[in-house]
């Protein structure tokens, strides 16, 4: 069981321009997102990023409130809460990949999200991961989109390699010294 392993933690990182995180919270099961959006707070309080808030009504419309705040917003990051506990249908499934895919896609585009949406058996389960003073799966959240702002600020103007010219820089081909410009 996951909860009585030791795992390696990263040390949160520092900031010298100001960080802030908007939290996207799905509250089906409120005492457990309150319990998560405490972890996250403390999380984002230690770096000293400042917390924006925004509630949705389940975890399918996590993705799309963080995509929606991406493009009309000015966040750093993102952290998404909530909470799928298994019932007696596949709706469970439905919801656990696609919430997490549509994260996930959010991410490969450059967005950095820190994913805390619980998928578990039944409600102890989740509350011990949502617990601050356990697991802190919300703090942990918040650290993990911390770690992609420090990522992010730390490759910001980086241009070599990465697939495109900078401006005004000509194409040559490997071994000419003059040839034409392919741009």
């Amino acid at each position: 069981m996951a909860g009585n392993e030791s795992h390696h933690v990263l040390d949160l990182p520092s900031f010298t321009d100001p960080v802030k995180m908007l939290i996207v919270v799905a509250p089906y099961y409120k005492d457990i997102a309150d319990n998560m959006i405490a972890g996250a707070k403390a999380t984002a309080e230690k770096v000293g990023a400042s917390v924006d808030i925004v509630e949705v009504p389940g975890a399918l419309e996590i993705p799309t409130a963080i995509g929606m705040a991406s493009r009309m917003a000015d966040y750093d990051c993102y952290v998404a809460l909530g909470c799928v506990i298994r019932g007696e249908t596949t709706h469970y499934d439905t919801v656990c990949n696609d919430s997490s895919r549509g994260l996930t896609l959010l991410g490969l585009q450059g967005l950095c999200i820190g994913n805390g949406i619980l998928t578990v058996e039944n409600r102890s389960q989740a509350e011990v991961r949502a617990d601050p003073a356990d697991q802190d799966k919300g703090g942990g959240a918040a650290a993990a989109a911390l770690h992609l702002v420090a990522l992010s600020r730390k490759w910001a103007n980086r241009t070599k390699g990465i697939g495109f010219r900078p401006a005004g820089e000509e194409f040559r081909i490997a071994g000419e010294t003059e040839g034409p410009s392919r741009a």
